[in-house]
């Protein structure tokens, strides 16, 4: 026996605490996807003004397997993990093809398509088809190590098959969706990683990890990240009124992303100005030092200059590079590194 009963007190907090969503109203499946694969790793205040532009330019899994990946890529600029934009328009067309347009109802077909894992097929089962299957995410894993003073850590084999059988008997089989939802909101809005507000979380009498004052130390965490550093030289090249770009390729960060023309080298001491030789151009008007920055990634440390160059004359470079007018920039969906720069 659990020491309460957590779905309803989750969920009459819910009713009374919830936010205000827009995948909330007249949910589909659709809508639940969408919402789950731009909001992973994400704060909803950051992801929801890219629901907003997703839903409002592809309404339709249809309008999204009919687009194609570079406006994909477009409209997820600045969120990060490209991969799931990619994944997202691949699954898209799974539906399209294999589903007749519609979204499967079963976590294993769920599964199937391509970047959703069981917290994605959980949340669309429970969510936008009724079916009693607990979500599993950062805010669940920390609402339930702290409830039930659970220190297996959650990043292990044991700790996700213990974490996902404990979520799968506390859920309501009555609203599977509310309480998963509930749940989710709790641990973004009350049980939060750091500063929880304790002392009017509805399950604090109950809550074994505030009452042992082990709130601080739950979750628990076993494998540290490492971290690898980059050195990434950028030219911003100019002739005339073009500037020259390059798409991404391989499976490295950013793929199928544009970028300005890069050398990446393999320490900070080898950055500098005649780089660009590396590139194929040789001859320049002017090339400047514009600005240095760090930018940080989950598993990555990248230091990279950035170079303004001027030529009077094209270079013959290969086809990977491409001229496009400056104005049309805002077109090509790059990293956030360099459109931070680039609007600098």
């Amino acid at each position: 026996m659990y020491p309460m009963n957590l779905a309803e007190s989750l969920l009459n907090w819910y009713k009374e605490n919830g936010r205000e969503l827009p995948w909330r109203v007249q949910i589909s499946p659709y809508k639940v996807w969408l919402s789950e694969i731009i909001m992973q790793q994400t704060r909803v205040a950051q992801g929801l003004p890219y629901f907003n532009k997703f839903y409002d330019e592809l309404p339709t899994i249809k309008d999204f397997a009919n687009t194609d990946q570079d406006k994909v890529l477009l409209l997820w600029q600045g969120l990060g993990y490209y991969s799931r934009a990619r994944n997202m328009h691949f699954a898209a067309k799974q539906i399209m093809n294999e589903y007749n347009g519609e979204f499967p109802d079963s976590l294993s077909e769920l599964k199937k398509l391509k970047g959703v894992g069981d917290y994605t097929a959980a949340a669309i089962v429970s969510i936008a088809f009724d079916q009693p299957k607990a979500v599993v995410d950062g805010n669940v894993y920390r609402v339930l190590s702290r409830v039930f003073n659970v220190d297996i850590p959650i990043d292990s084999a044991q700790g996700k098959k213990y974490f996902q059988e404990l979520a799968d008997d506390l859920i309501d089989l009555n609203n599977p969706g509310d309480y998963n939802q509930a749940i989710m909101d709790f641990g973004a809005m009350v049980c939060t990683p750091k500063n929880p507000d304790c002392q009017k979380c509805p399950v604090n009498n109950n809550c074994e990890g505030f009452l042992k004052g082990r709130i601080d130390q739950l979750p628990v965490k076993s494998k540290k990240v490492k971290i690898t550093e980059r050195y990434l030289d950028f030219f911003e090249i100019h002739y005339k009124d073009q500037v020259l770009i390059q798409q991404r390729q391989g499976n490295d960060i950013w793929k199928g992303l544009f970028q300005l023309p890069l050398v990446e080298l393999n320490s900070e001491k080898n950055k500098g100005l005649s780089n660009i030789e590396k590139l194929g151009i040789t001859e320049v008007s002017s090339i400047e030092h514009r600005a240095d920055k760090k930018h940080v990634l989950s598993h990555q440390r990248l230091y990279a200059s950035f170079y303004k160059v001027v030529l009077d004359e094209k270079p013959n470079l290969d086809e990977s590079f491409i001229w496009v007018d400056r104005s049309r920039l805002d077109d090509y969906a790059m990293p956030k590194l360099i459109t931070n720069y680039l609007s600098d």
